[in-house]
């Protein structure tokens, strides 16, 4: 990889914005026990239900209503469980949680250990403290420093159509969440190489695609100049794959997301 902006590196991820200290019971424990476990609490509608350090289970406020006090956990927990990984994607994580109602998803690692949890109101944050002209400007150094050049920093309106993408799908229900922004003015500017005249989407993919889907003409961009041309590696991607313009990004439905063979891994 010679660029530091890929696709997926620059993503925050799961194990950033988790909480580590995970309040946990046993299933062992009886309706009453935790019914006053979530009573007690300030911050807990439920727990992971754990044995050692595996997550067996997931026991939430509804679980318990109309329940026998003296039932134990065991017998009314969920046990088909969905759960994040560390190193996923925090928009992977969100568009779980979107797609399954759950509030919360259990962290765990490679071993099935408990690790953390991530809430809704966690994937808010991450989104929230999102930071473009950080992004651009790691981007921007990390260009120089590879190809030895200086390069300038822009902010313009640019042409959808002569944009060329660097990935080849975006996800249908991610598409949704920028359309919404994008009809409230929420959306971000775009990331966006100048290659010599050739202007290379760096970031801003999905929110691109739900423009053009839009009938929008141009956005708005940070725009980073090169001096020269220079051999990019994510224009050798938009090579290689066949990408010449935003009618070549495939948009892709959940059910065919990657992330859901990865949920299928954790729960074997």
């Amino acid at each position: 990889m010679d660029e530091a902006f890929d696709h997926d590196g620059d993503k925050p991820r799961v194990k950033d914005y988790m909480t580590r200290d995970v309040s946990t019971v046993s299933p062992d424990l009886t309706v009453r026990e935790v019914s006053e476990r979530i009573v007690e609490s300030q911050d807990h509608n439920g727990f992971p239900v754990t044995e050692g350090r595996s997550v067996v289970g997931f026991v939430s406020a509804p679980d318990l209503l109309l329940k026998e006090p003296s039932e134990p956990i065991f017998k009314i927990m969920a046990d088909e469980l969905i759960v994040a990984h560390p190193d996923m994607k925090v928009t992977d994580a969100a568009r779980v949680i979107l797609r399954s109602g759950i509030h919360k998803l259990p962290v765990v690692d490679d071993a099935g250990n408990l690790v953390g949890i991530i809430s809704n109101s966690d994937v808010i944050r991450s989104q929230i403290e999102r930071a473009t002209p950080e992004k651009v400007g790691k981007l921007k150094r990390t260009l120089e420093s590879i190809h030895g050049v200086e390069a300038t920093e822009e902010r313009r309106s640019v042409d959808l159509d002569v944009l060329t993408p660097t990935q080849g799908k975006v996800y249908q229900d991610e598409l949704e969440g920028r359309k919404y922004e994008l009809e409230r003015g929420l959306t971000e500017p775009l990331v966006v190489i100048d290659n010599e005249g050739d202007l290379l989407i760096a970031d801003g993919h999905h929110r691109v695609k739900a423009a053009q889907q839009a009938g929008i003409d141009e956005m708005d961009a940070y725009v980073i100049v090169l001096p020269k041309r220079v051999d990019l590696g994510m224009a050798r991607t938009a090579e290689k794959e066949h990408l010449e313009d935003l009618n070549d990004i495939t948009v892709v439905d959940y059910a065919r997301h990657p992330l859901v063979e990865t949920i299928d891994r954790l729960n074997e």
